[in-house]
């Protein structure tokens, strides 16, 4: 009968970041190419929406089409409120077309997790199960900008504001974690409208609250180069897909190295166990 190594449970991160969000595209295709297979994933405000995607089954290259379909002017049309001054109609539309208006984390292909703030008071909410769609468009919810969703009573806003790499709700679930951190480098520039500064605003915040992924349980921390990029720059989605692919190739030996000594580490301490050790 033949041995069978011990599975490795391998959980994928997404950070949030906005448009440069689309690095993640980049990082799945380079990660698919290689054969490694994600057991467990979660992400944050545009990390969500490319994680729960994924997580339904929608391939990197589908992605790659919704991507090269967004404009602004499709995502920001006013749509005013006492709570924001537009909505997430887009994202929406985007999601119900693939995995349907009814959807629940729960059954996803992947098991799946989405970081949310409760604008109330400021406590994480992260989202297992439920609909999928209303968790992913909270997550993304820029406050100020789009109007808060409401979920099972509670108000609630960009992922972002509390956890903006969403390495927590993986621990459990997996042996080895790989986390992807849009924010390591930036640059900023003087904002010309109310959309600049709050976008500034916001890049600023998330910047320092990523910073705790290098400090957490991460095997693996990818953080491609997007100092050149505005956290709007949606139409430059190919240059940041391109970045994400290229940064995370250079972690793919260190990623399969550091599964197979996992698994010869599980399979051996297997071994001990079964048949004992000599002193």
């Amino acid at each position: 009968m033949e041995d069978k190594k011990s599975h490795i449970r391998l959980g994928l991160a997404l950070g949030g970041g906005s448009a440069l969000g689309f690095a993640h595209i980049g990082v799945l295709k380079a990660l698919e190419e290689n054969d490694i297979i994600i057991d467990s994933i979660s992400g944050t405000s545009s990390g969500a929406i490319i994680a729960a995607l994924y997580a339904f089954g929608v391939s990197f290259k589908d992605i790659e089409q919704e991507a090269d379909k967004l404009n602004w002017k499709k995502l920001a049309k006013i749509y005013p409120s006492k709570l924001g001054v537009t909505n997430n109609k887009a994202i929406r539309e985007i999601l119900e077309r693939h995995l349907g208006k009814k959807a629940d984390i729960a059954d996803a292909n992947i098991p799946l997790a989405i970081v949310t703030t409760d604008i109330e008071n400021g406590s994480k909410v992260v989202f297992k199960s439920g609909p999928v769609i209303d968790a992913v468009l909270a997550s993304s919810c820029l406050p100020g900008l789009f109007s808060p969703i409401k979920i099972e009573g509670l108000m609630l806003v960009d992922g972002g504001l509390v956890e903006n790499v969403p390495i927590s709700p993986l621990r459990e679930s997996s042996d080895v974690i790989i986390a992807v951190n849009l924010l390591r480098y930036r640059r900023y520039t003087k904002p010309k409208s109310i959309m600049g500064i709050l976008v500034n605003s916001f890049d600023m915040i998330n910047h320092r609250i990523s910073a705790q992924s290098r400090q957490g349980d991460v095997n693996i921390l990818i953080e491609p180069d997007l100092s050149d990029y505005f956290m709007g720059d949606i139409r430059k989605w190919k240059e940041l897909s391109d970045k994400g692919y290229l940064e995370t190739q250079k972690y793919i030996p260190e990623i399969k190295t550091l599964l197979s000594q996992s698994e010869k580490e599980d399979f051996w301490e297997t071994i001990k166990n079964v048949f004992g050790t000599k002193n």
